[in-house]
């Protein structure tokens, strides 16, 4: 499959900021399944842009710009897909899989979660696929898809509590209790190409990876309950959101804040003409 992504993300800062320093991580890198045909960010105002990799292996630009009042950033490009049943291959992996059992404060289970997580592995015994997926069902189950009550620092507990949240929230409930079941877990931000082509939202998507022997990393979409397809983008990785974000960073001086995302994703056809409706995603 070939996709066509747009990601852009605006600030305006009134008055305007003295500096402003952003780490982004909204390049993909291509491996098995995916290959990265165009990618190119621009800055709307006149920045410095540095590329880096961090110590998870994502692609980084660090923005350090000022005084500034509003920067326009837009990733884009054209990304060629296939599906290999969720099962990552060829990706540049700088850690072992048991690093990935590591807590964070997103990621913490509370005993509801632990005592889901307890069950259901004891019931899989030593499938540890089979676990997972009945994990990812079993989060569909009891989360309701909903924008409203979580933010970008909503734990693993706190989401799992309301019954509630987004696609980042999911993903952390599934980290934590794979983790809490034993199995390395970590977070992924990208994009996703959903099946009617018309859902809106305000952000990129994210699931999570799941360490199997013997198959190696997998991809579990729960907020989908699907493992990942040709319709997922890959762009980052890390232990939890803080880890993978796309924009992530602080600025000096200024007033008030303002922050907006888009994000299209559409496919393309062979000569790259879209061939779908845009779509925003959350």
């Amino acid at each position: 499959m070939r996709l066509r992504i747009q990601h852009t993300t605006t600030y305006r800062y009134e008055p305007p900021a003295t500096s402003v320093i952003q780490i982004l991580r909204m390049t993909p890198c291509s491996h098995d399944g995916q290959y990265v045909a165009e990618w190119q960010i621009d800055v709307s105002t006149d920045t410095k842009l540095d590329t880096h990799e961090d110590a998870f292996g994502n692609v980084t630009h660090v923005l350090s710009c000022g005084p500034v009042g509003d920067i326009k950033i837009i990733a884009e490009g054209l990304i060629e897909t296939h599906d290999t049943g969720g099962v990552l291959r060829g990706a540049d992996e700088r850690f072992p899989a048991g690093m990935f059992l590591r807590t964070t404060e997103l990621t913490e289970v509370n005993p509801a979660m632990a005592a889901v997580a307890r069950q259901l592995r004891s019931e899989a015994e030593s499938d540890t696929l089979g676990f997972l997926h009945t994990l990812m069902t079993e989060i569909g189950d009891h989360m309701t898809f909903d924008e409203d009550p979580t933010n970008s620092g909503t734990s693993a507990a706190e989401a799992f509590t309301l019954k509630r949240g987004v696609c980042q929230d999911y993903a952390h409930i599934f980290i934590a209790c794979a983790r809490s079941g034993g199995v390395p877990a970590r977070f992924v931000s990208g994009h996703f190409l959903r099946a009617d082509g018309t859902v809106h939202q305000d952000a990129g998507h994210a699931w999570a990876e799941a360490y199997v022997a013997d198959l190696g990393w997998v991809g579990f979409d729960p907020a989908n309950s699907i493992c990942t397809t040709d319709a997922h983008v890959r762009v980052a990785i890390g232990l939890d959101y803080l880890g993978a974000a796309p924009v992530r960073g602080t600025r000096y001086g200024g007033g008030a804040e303002t922050l907006t995302v888009a994000v299209k994703v559409e496919q393309a056809g062979r000569g790259g003409q879209s061939q779908s409706q845009s779509q925003r995603q959350t």
